[in-house]
């Protein structure tokens, strides 16, 4: 059989958004790390450092929905444009604020104000997709192949900003990820060809996606999933620590998103016949049993393994979520309900490595793993028992195209 990606990669117009987009999401991974090494660097608080990089992420959180909405309305390179110009704009503000030491209150809202303008490059190759590819068996290995590449975005992206901070000037990091974030989304902007036309009148007057119940109950699993990867992300570090094995940590991080990217390279692969919202219960509740183990190890070698089996049931709980999405709401909002579960990830890694966090000062790294079982076992019994909600209509309509 043909290789799946290589189909949907000659899909007309695909390459080049595609290398657009993955260098113009690069930046999600790397200004909040950036900005924390930054500032340590200037002020030698990590603390501040962190709170810095916590009001990024919660105004990334909050201003995704409304971007969504703006592009479903207005049409994607006419928000794109604007909102990179904020970007960079208070980048170079914050940038400054840090390196002068001015007052606390312009770092911060120079921060607030950049993340909540990250340009939503993740969230609208995803509608663009959907866009292009509508009805075909090749959609499903699309959004597959999105949320391998996100994947990809953060195992290179942190890496990336780590050496340029601390190999360079402090300012190397953060620089280079506003630079990349300019590059990547002027390029996608330019791509016209696939850019799908804007809703107007339709998503203006209509209903938030929100309004959508099945996307609320996504919306659930999006913030369980954020909540599983921040409290790992601190509980591997914390692990390694315990140990005296700091170095090792990078590669227990790391573990998770190669066991994740191996298992949506396959996901998206296969043609499946079993409803879409079977599939997320059946991920979910996997994810809930390869999460158990991480409890118990006391090795760190034993760990990464486990790590790595643990990752493979994420990639498919976020896939099915990303396709259930666009089949559950309007078309004149799809961009909209991708920006709601990206803000759940958002809010669920901040809640997640903040209760881990918590955890691991009181009770050790191994007990913080239990934040990870419980949101991915909350997660499996919402979508369980609200299964009629995730029912897309003209389901077995849809699906076989969508699933092979």
């Amino acid at each position: 059989m043909a290789n799946p990606y290589v189909q949907v990669l000659r899909t007309p117009h695909a390459l080049p958004m595609v290398l657009a987009a993955f260098v113009g999401r690069l930046p999600l991974s790397m200004v909040g790390l950036g900005s924390v090494l930054l500032v340590a660097s200037e002020t030698g608080s990590y603390g501040l450092g962190g709170a810095v990089a916590a009001m990024g992420a919660v105004t990334t959180a909050i201003a995704g929905p409304l971007l969504g909405r703006w592009a479903d309305t207005h049409g994607q390179r006419r928000v794109l444009l604007p909102v990179l110009a904020v970007f960079v704009a208070s980048g170079v503000v914050f940038l400054f604020s840090v390196r002068e030491a001015w007052p606390l209150w312009i770092v911060f809202a120079s921060a607030g104000l950049a993340g909540a303008c990250i340009p939503p490059v993740s969230s609208m190759i995803r509608v663009r997709w959907t866009h292009l590819l509508r009805g075909s068996h090749r959609l499903h290995t699309a959004l597959s192949m999105e949320s391998v590449v996100d994947e990809f975005v953060f195992i290179v992206g942190p890496v990336l900003v780590t050496f340029l901070s601390t190999t360079g000037h402090a300012t190397s990091g953060v620089v280079t990820a506003f630079t990349l974030a300019t590059v990547g989304s002027l390029l996608f902007a330019a791509q016209r060809r696939t850019e799908p036309e804007p809703h107007g009148h339709a998503s203006r007057q209509g209903p938030s996606a929100i309004r959508t119940a099945g996307l609320r109950v996504l919306f659930v699993v999006g913030a369980a999933v954020g909540a599983i990867l921040g409290t790992l992300e601190i509980a591997l570090v914390a692990f390694a620590d315990e140990r005296d094995a700091m170095p090792l940590s990078g590669v227990l991080i790391a573990s998770l998103a190669v066991g994740s990217m191996a298992s949506g390279i396959g996901w998206g692969a296969i043609h499946w016949r079993l409803p879409l919202r079977l599939r997320l219960v059946g991920a979910l509740s996997l994810l809930t049993v390869l999460v158990v183990p991480l409890l118990l190890i006391d090795d760190i070698w034993v760990m990464v393994p486990f790590v790595i089996v643990a990752g493979i049931a994420v990639s498919p709980s976020l896939i099915s979520s990303f396709t259930l999405a666009e089949l559950l709401v309007p078309r004149s909002a799809v961009t909209e309900a991708f920006t709601w579960i990206g803000t759940a990830l958002g809010l669920g890694v901040a809640v997640g490595a903040s209760a881990a966090g918590k955890i691991v000062d009181v009770a050790g790294a191994n007990m913080a793993f239990v934040v990870a079982v419980v949101a991915a076992g909350v997660a499996a019994i919402v979508v369980a028992v609200f299964q009629r909600l995730l029912h897309v209509p003209a389901e077995h309509a849809a699906e076989p195209a969508l699933a092979g």
